[in-house]
């Protein structure tokens, strides 16, 4: 059984352990409100560049943009946004194990990933998977120029490279206790269905030409859909991480009480055997004197 002295150690190093983990916790819920107000705030702005391009690929004749053909062969880019830490519990298991999930099936394991997050580069190194790009330390308050290096890549991967589709998986934020891990597929387009709301009629019309707009507007979407995706995981991630260090929090209360508890017998026991050796030094230097 351990010493008192070590169950007291214990139990400092454990609510060492516990402050790190509270301040951790206050930590991830400030950043998680200003995640959350981002997210919100860009939210409208994703779903309507998505409804536009989706009217186009369904309705546009003049000029076919590549972005809006099929292929039948070719290979997959893999757009993987993950964090670059931990402690979030299974928020960067999920995401990985559904987008590998989602490219074994549909085009074997030597998929190609543009990987933004640490936790997305070292599982592409792990699985010894081709990386045409990767970015690490994206700041908490990300914009179009720090994710352009990677949508071009993924652009270039699919326009020069002869890739079939370019996929995009990250967690959706939904709200504090649920982050849902998202796999969608970027390129080629999918059109909207006819569940998805009012349908566009007739074609656009562009100007100065199809063209034009069309190799303007196509990239602006990927951007903007990456953008919002890397958004959604901060927010997911302070999320997840806020939840993760309360339970640590909880965890470790758990045990300092157990501890202590512990070292309370210990020190009662301690303390009766003192006096049973007291009362049985007394007893037996009265038997030596009679």
């Amino acid at each position: 059984m351990a010493t008192l002295r070590d169950i007291r150690r214990h139990i400092r190093a454990i609510r060492n352990i516990e402050q790190i983990t509270r301040a951790m916790q206050m930590v991830a819920a400030a950043k998680m409100r200003r995640a959350q107000a981002r997210v919100a705030a860009g939210r409208p702005y994703a779903l309507a560049m998505e409804e536009v391009v989706a009217d186009i690929a369904k309705v546009g004749k003049e000029y076919r943009h590549p972005f809006l053909s099929k292929r039948e062969e070719g290979p997959g880019v893999l757009i993987l946004v993950t964090s670059d830490r931990g402690l979030a519990g299974s928020l960067n298991v999920n995401t990985l194990r559904a987008a590998h999930s989602y490219m074994l099936r549909h085009f074997g394991p030597r998929y190609q990933v543009v990987a933004l997050g640490r936790k997305g580069v070292d599982f592409s190194r792990r699985m010894q998977l081709q990386m045409l790009h990767h970015r690490i330390g994206l700041p908490d308050q990300v914009s179009s120029e720090d994710i352009r290096p990677a949508v071009e890549e993924a652009v270039r991967a699919f326009l020069e490279g002869g890739a079939r589709e370019v996929v995009l998986a990250f967690p959706a934020f939904r709200n504090l206790l649920t982050q849902v891990p998202t796999v969608k597929v970027l390129v080629p387009v999918p059109p909207r269905s006819s569940a998805e709301g009012p349908q566009t009629e007739g074609d656009y019309i562009y100007e100065p030409d199809a063209r034009a707009v069309l190799e303007r507007i196509m990239p602006a979407y990927l951007e903007a859909e990456v953008l919002h995706a890397v958004r959604e995981l901060q927010a997911s991630f302070f999320s997840a991480q806020m939840v993760a260090m309360r339970n640590a929090s909880s965890a470790a209360g758990d045990v300092i009480r157990e501890l202590s508890l512990t070292a309370n017998k210990v020190r009662q026991a301690g303390i009766t055997r003192e006096l049973m050796e007291i009362i049985g030094g007394a007893e037996a230097l009265h038997a030596s004197q009679r």
